[in-house]
């Protein structure tokens, strides 16, 4: 166990521009965590000098291999595409470091096992960042979640009727598929809601619209879970028409939000149903590296665990798999 009075080198593998993550984990590690940004890999220079600007006096590398072997970097962010997690978590872990992988954690279940057994054997932690577990609207479903009694529907809906990107996120084979996306926030805000055993997992999908890319055009993911409760979330290229973000149903009343606002119906005992739109809670995104901190110097749980991250995964990928093959799938990870 790491000194509470010792600084963790942080470093990430991946700088790339997309969204600015490589900046952003690292802004936020030393933030929100108070680590030392220590080393950065990618294959541009115009990247790596980037970082260099940003951070000064940072190490910068275009191989993750040189990187492990002579950089002094405790944790490590891998921000690569989906496909690419596992393989470079699992050569951290094997080279002795702490690891944070981007979400989706990866594009199949068997990847998440191989990366949650390499932190074991290796007494290393792992965590995928889902940081949108401390977004606005689902810490304020979650305060007014009791209101509605038991949670027994989830629904969620992401898309539009629009031609995907023309990038490695519109690849089925890097992206992991359409539902990859948005998915993978929606699923976990979905775990928050309803934390029941997974019974089964099914997929429905369509693709005979957008033949410029390899994704799915729609993919609608459905959980039964034990007790009888239901949840299913929609991502689509092809829906000319939308529909609520996120639905809840509970026993004593509904949820209906987006991510600017949350609503709340509730039956009075006159039988009226009373919709009030209630204040959003602060976002408290800071949480996430803060959490991180806490785990490795003063062993305090992790709240976003790998398991986490696999039983996500799950959804996705069964889901998808289900929507090629027609079959039901049975959840391995409850």
């Amino acid at each position: 166990m790491a000194s509470r009075q010792r600084e963790v080198k942080a470093g990430v593998i991946g700088y790339g521009p997309a969204f600015g993550m490589g900046k952003h984990h690292l802004t936020a590690m030393r933030d929100h965590a108070g680590f030392k940004p220590w080393a950065v890999c990618d294959l541009s220079e115009e990247r790596l000098a980037a970082a260099r600007q940003e951070f000064p006096g940072i190490e910068t590398y275009t191989d993750a291999r040189e990187m492990l072997r002579k950089s002094a970097v405790e944790l490590v962010a891998v921000i690569l595409p989906h496909n690419a997690h596992a393989e470079a978590v699992v050569r951290c872990l094997n080279a002795g470091r702490h690891v944070v992988v981007e979400k989706p954690m990866a594009c199949t279940v068997e990847e998440c096992d191989r990366m949650i057994a390499a932190a074991r054997r290796h007494k290393r932690m792992l965590s995928v960042y889902h940081n949108r577990h401390w977004d606005a609207n689902i810490l304020t479903i979650l305060k007014h979640l009791p209101k509605i009694g038991r949670p027994f529907r989830w629904e969620s809906f992401t898309g539009g009727f629009r031609q995907p990107r023309a990038w490695w996120r519109s690849d089925k084979a890097t992206s992991g598929g359409t539902i990859f996306d948005w998915g993978a926030h929606f699923t976990e805000w979905m775990f928050q809601v309803m934390p029941y055993e997974i019974e089964t997992i099914s997929g429905f999908g369509i693709k005979e619209v957008w033949d410029t890319c390899t994704n799915e055009d729609e993919v609608e993911a459905i959980v039964r879970f034990k007790g009888g409760a239901i949840a299913s979330h929609t991502e689509s290229f092809v829906a000319a028409t939308g529909k609520p973000m996120i639905r809840i149903c509970g026993t004593r009343g509904a949820i209906t939000a987006d991510h600017r606002a949350v609503t709340v119906h509730t039956i009075e005992k006159d039988g009226t149903n009373l919709a009030a739109t209630v204040p959003l809670e602060a976002a408290g995104h800071a949480a996430y590296y803060a959490n991180i901190r806490d785990h490795l110097l003063d062993g305090k749980k992790l709240i976003i665990p790998p398991e986490l991250g696999r039983r996500v995964i799950q959804v996705l990928d069964y889901a998808s798999r289900s929507a090629a093959t027609g079959k039901v799938m049975k959840a391995k990870y409850a």
